[in-house]
C-alpha cells in the first residue's frame, strides 16, 4: 500500500510540474528542485545537480529525464514510469487540445498576450535554475573557472550567431574537469 501511495506520489507531484510549467525543461528544473529536493526530500541538491548534467546529457527532453531519474530513485523502474508519465501527461493533453484548434487558439489577443508574458516568465525561471545552482556549487578556482568561461562562452556563442550546440561546452567542462581530476590525482600520489 506504500508503494502505491510514493507512485501516486510521484504520479501527481510530476504531474503538477508539467501542467504548471511553460518553457520547456529548463524552466521545469527550478520547479523539480523544489519539489523533490526541498518539499519531498526525495533526493540531495548534489543528486539533482548531477541528474540535470546527465539528463541534458541524454537523448530526450531535460526534464522527462530528471524526472525518470527521480522516480526510479524512489520507486526503481515502476517509480521511473509514474514520475515519467506524471510529467508527461499534461503537456501531451494540451497540445491535443491546441492542435484541435490551433489557427484559431492563435487569433485569440488574450492568448496572444499571455504567451508574451509567459515568455518574460520562462526566462526568469531559467535563470532562477541557473543561480540557485551556481549558489549552492561546491566554489573553488575549477568550478567558479567552469562557470565563468561557460557563460562567456555562451555571450559570444550568442553575439556573434555560432552555429555551436550546448552539449559542446558540456564536454569542454567535463574534459577540463578530467583534466584537473587527472591533475589533483597525480601530484598527490
Amino acid at each position: 500500500m506504500r508503494e502505491l501511495s510514493l507512485l501516486a506520489d510521484l504520479f501527481f507531484t510530476f504531474f503538477k510540474i508539467g501542467l504548471f510549467t511553460f518553457g520547456g525543461g529548463y524552466a521545469m528544473i527550478s520547479m523539480i528542485e523544489d519539489a523533490c529536493v526541498e518539499e519531498k526530500e526525495w533526493i540531495t541538491h548534489e543528486d539533482m545537480m548531477g541528474a540535470v548534467v546527465v539528463a541534458e546529457a541524454t537523448p530526450g527532453p531535460i526534464a522527462i529525464n530528471c524526472a525518470t531519474f527521480v522516480g526510479f530513485r524512489q520507486a526503481g523502474l515502476v517509480g521511473a514510469v509514474a514520475a515519467t508519465l506524471g510529467i508527461i501527461v499534461p503537456s501531451f493533453c494540451i497540445i491535443l487540445l491546441i492542435s484541435v484548434c490551433f489557427d484559431q487558439f492563435l487569433e485569440i489577443a488574450l492568448v496572444a498576450y499571455a504567451f508574451k508574458g509567459i515568455k518574460i516568465g520562462v526566462g526568469f525561471l531559467i535563470f532562477s535554475a541557473a543561480v540557485k545552482m551556481v549558489r549552492k556549487m561546491e566554489k573553488n578556482v575549477l568550478s567558479v573557472g567552469i562557470v565563468a568561461g561557460a557563460c562567456c562562452a555562451m555571450l559570444l556563442i550568442d553575439v556573434f550567431a555560432w552555429d555551436l550546440s550546448s552539449v559542446s561546452l558540456m564536454l569542454a567542462g567535463a574534459v577540463i574537469g578530467c583534466i584537473a581530476a587527472g591533475i589533483k590525482g597525480g601530484g598527490g600520489g
